[in-house]
């Protein structure tokens, strides 16, 4: 049987009860008589320990605990919250040649972010290349392909403006999210380790930073291989680069079985672009909404050589609010997805 909380002016009608009943020749119910004061300091006090009492017990419970108790949790089952990551990725230097741009210089964006390049540069026929690492960690120090930084302390031959190479500057991810860490908790719980499962892989590649899914395929290349493939939700791309690639097999390769052959390799894109005639009403609101749900629906449901069923597509845009009808036009039947490739968000034409 549930507990009820009782509410404060309920602990004070049982304050003012139990006086009556112990003091008969008082009345607490009189508003200016002290036992009347007593009953509400009395109620109130109760009411504060009723509602720390009813905090506590959602810090018992993993599915309704804060972060300080959730942390506390993840670490008795050898679950480790994500930190935060830094950007990396390379810079274009411009000015004379033989000019040298020395390790530890300081680069910033318009927004204040700041990267620090990793070794010596010198420049080469006016060029030259910096690798960079984002001062602060989180996803918002990725930065794309061609925006300009600025030199915070002028280096003698080298013009002060600087612009991110191709690739951008990316890796970055914020620290594991409440959500995410109690769903890799609650997944250790119900599904413990077997010594190299598919959950196994699943479990291991979410604790890399960066990572929101993931997706086994055991023997896909042969007898006694497995690969992985992942998606990096929170990043300037959804499908990782190289270097992501690697670190998440490096990973993986400190802890899979000695005999289990890992490869993992990011999706292949593949744009769905959709086509949607006579939606009614036919305003922005609900047009932004349909693309909502259709891209809430690709988050949920596209995998890589998987299925994505048109009645499912539909559906979304129905649950559209605002929507009252419309007719798909394109696609026209299931989304199946070859080997490796996943659907991913394209354009919305409306006819």
């Amino acid at each position: 049987m549930p507990f009820n909380r009782p509410t404060l002016q309920t602990l004070i009608d049982r304050a003012l009860a139990d006086m009556n009943s112990r003091l008969p020749e008082g009345d607490s119910r009189l508003a200016a008589s002290v036992l009347n004061v007593l009953a509400y300091v009395n109620g109130g006090a109760a009411s504060g320990l009723y509602g720390y009492l009813d905090w506590l017990s959602a810090q018992l419970m993993i599915d309704t605990c804060e972060q300080e108790y959730l942390d506390r949790w993840a670490g008795i089952w050898g679950v480790t919250r994500t930190a935060a990551a830094p950007a990396t990725g390379n810079v274009t230097l411009t000015g004379s040649a033989g000019a040298t741009v020395p390790a530890g210089s300081l680069l910033q964006r318009a927004d204040g972010q700041q990267f620090r390049t990793s070794a010596d540069v010198t420049l080469s026929a006016g060029t030259g290349t910096a690798a960079v690492t984002s001062i602060a960690s989180g996803a918002a120090a990725n930065t794309a392909a061609g925006v300009v930084l600025v030199l915070v302390s002028p280096v003698v031959g080298v013009n002060s403006s600087a612009s991110v190479a191709t690739g951008g500057l990316s890796g970055a991810a914020d620290a594991e999210a409440d959500d995410a860490l109690r769903s890799r908790l609650l997944a250790r719980i119900q599904t413990p380790p077997h010594g190299g499962s598919s959950n196994d892989y699943l479990s291991w590649s979410l604790e890399v930073a960066g990572v929101t899914r993931a997706w086994v395929y055991p023997q896909e290349l042969g007898a006694g291989t497995v690969t992985v493939r992942f998606v990096r939700d929170n990043d300037t791309s959804l499908i990782p680069d190289a270097g992501e690639v690697a670190t998440v097999q490096a990973y993986l390769d400190a802890r899979r079985p000695v005999t289990a052959q890992v490869t993992v390799a990011a999706p292949i894109a593949d744009t769905l672009n959709f086509q949607i005639q006579a939606v009614s009403p036919n305003t922005a609101a609900v047009q932004a909404a349909i693309q909502a749900e259709l891209a809430d629906l690709l988050l949920r449901e596209a995998t890589p050589g998987g299925t994505l069923y048109l009645s499912h597509i539909r559906a979304a845009i129905s649950a559209a609010a605002g929507e009252a009808n419309h007719v798909l036009v394109s696609p026209s039947a299931d989304v199946v997805s070859a080997t490796g490739h996943m659907p991913v968000m394209g354009a919305i034409t409306w006819l």
